[in-house]
């Protein structure tokens, strides 16, 4: 047992301060730490443009954490969440509803699985106000998971830290959710891509005309959004992988085509000889299928608009709005210049940033740098009572204890690595564990689908070993009396 009191406080109980508060809770447990656990989360105090509820790790835009198929990247991080046991995965998992490969949840039921597990932990003091003051008081762990929609006040504290430079700003937005009552399934049809999944999974509304998609599109480009300000106007930048639709439509007229509304895979089982011009897919957003959300159209239009313009979707023609899509700015750092590998700050290593404020794009990317942060966090805690610590051979110093061929590790090296220059959120992708050409057998390497397994494989194997050797070499001593 180690003696001495350790004191955290993570401030956002979004999917990364949860995340990070739930594993510390766990890992102290094994290591038999003392440890305090202080969890800060503003709402309903204090809103945010985005949030409509007072529930942890509340999903603000898409319900979907991402293909669960190990031969995708987010697949292959997912399931190294899972060997992590992690809250947010397995909460995803309890509150799941149908959509294909993605693992996408009723986002009310997830939120109050979290909040449950949070509220109900012992080791965790939840505290609901602003977190107004930083103090970089190296006697106690501060972990800063407050998002892209960091309040100012906090923001202007996080800018003390920084030297009062080197935040990015971002433009992100959500896709409105409609009442399934007031689609026209006279003209929807259910159907996944190619048929995987359930053949139910999701609601397709078709364009089977080039003149009736084309018409939505003119209209779609000329809607009315809602207004910016003069500052965002200067500093405008969307999230590439989270772009309003009506920007997507500006970039051509078929672009659409070959985005969101890509019609390939997907036919109406009653008409099979007819062949879309252009789909728009509508996936469940409640387990009790009442609630969908209009996949891929986030959006700035004004209210009115969005109404007006969507109703012109085949069978969304008596639509019924019941969350509009929404913008706002969101907030970042500019992670290369300012975080160690550990993503603690590099003039105050006892301040750790966990989530999108780090410019982790995605639920389950953010969510990941909350299971690194809290394993590293432990590590350093360890290493400071002077007992043994695993570490991989090749490792630095401040390096969490994930490999780099890791999709855990891969993301963070790059987050703290990548070029200051064009730093840009960035989802899990292959490219950033592919191995070099002479590391595996030359027909694994032609074949993509062998290639993926063999790079999930030796990424699962890692985060195995990994766990096994945090929990039976960092000390020896307690992990024998942890097991008997």
């Amino acid at each position: 047992m180690i003696s001495s009191v350790h004191k955290v406080t993570i401030i956002g109980a979004g999917l990364a301060g949860t995340e990070a508060a739930f594993q510390l809770a766990e890992l102290a447990k094994k290591y038999q730490i003392n440890l305090k656990i202080k969890l800060y989360e503003m709402r309903p105090q204090v809103q945010t443009p985005a949030h409509h509820t007072d529930k942890f790790a509340e999903l603000v835009c898409s319900n979907s954490l991402g293909s669960e198929f190990i031969t995708t990247a987010r697949g292959l991080l997912i399931q190294e969440m899972k060997l992590l046991n992690s809250l947010i995965i397995n909460s995803a998992i309890k509150s799941k509803v149908p959509a294909g490969q993605a693992l996408a949840v009723d986002r009310d039921l997830f939120a109050e699985l979290i909040s449950k597990k949070i509220l109900e932990n012992p080791d965790i003091e939840v505290i609901r106000e602003e977190f107004e003051e930083i103090s970089a008081n190296s006697e106690q762990f501060l972990i800063i998971a407050s998002g892209p929609l960091t309040s100012a006040n906090l923001a202007r504290e996080i800018q003390k830290l920084t030297s009062g430079k080197d935040f990015l700003n971002f433009f992100d937005a959500a896709s409105p959710i409609i009442a399934q009552e007031s689609i026209n399934m006279d003209i929807a049809f259910k159907a996944s891509r190619y048929g995987k999944g359930e053949t139910d999974d999701y609601i397709n509304c078709p364009f089977y005309s080039a003149e009736e998609y084309y018409k939505f599109h003119e209209a779609l480009v000329n809607a009315e959004r809602a207004p910016l300000k003069d500052f965002e106007k200067e500093n405008m930048r969307y999230f590439e992988g989270c772009m309003p639709v009506e920007a997507i439509a500006e970039r051509g007229k078929d672009t659409l085509r070959f985005g969101p509304l890509k019609p390939v895979g997907l036919r109406d089982p009653r008409h099979p000889d007819k062949r879309p011009y252009a789909v728009v897919q509508l996936r469940q957003d409640n387990v009790l299928g009442s609630l969908y959300n209009i996949v891929g159209f986030q959006t700035n239009l004004k209210w009115g608009e969005q109404k007006r313009i969507f109703s012109m979707i085949p069978s969304l023609e008596n639509l019924e709005i019941l969350r509009y899509g929404v913008m706002h700015q969101n907030i970042f750092l500019n992670s290369p210049v300012l975080l160690n590998k550990d993503l603690s700050l590099k003039e105050y290593p006892n301040i750790y940033f966990a989530g999108q404020i780090t410019v982790g794009e995605g639920y389950t990317e953010s969510a990941a740098t909350g299971i690194a942060v809290a394993h590293a966090l432990i590590k350093k805690i360890l290493e400071e009572s002077k007992t043994p610590v695993t570490t991989d051979e090749n490792a630095e110093i401040g390096v969490p204890v994930f490999p780099k061929l890791t999709m855990h590790g891969a993301l963070i090296n790059y987050v703290t690595s990548a070029d200051p220059k064009t730093f840009q959120p960035i989802n899990s992708n292959w490219a950033l564990v592919n191995p070099n050409p002479e590391e595996i057998d030359k027909k694994i390497l032609k074949d993509k689908k062998l290639k993926n397994e063999f790079l999930a494989k030796r990424a699962l194997n890692l985060i195995s070993s990994n766990i096994r050797e945090s929990f039976t070499e960092a000390n020896p001593m307690i992990a024998t009396e942890t097991m008997s």
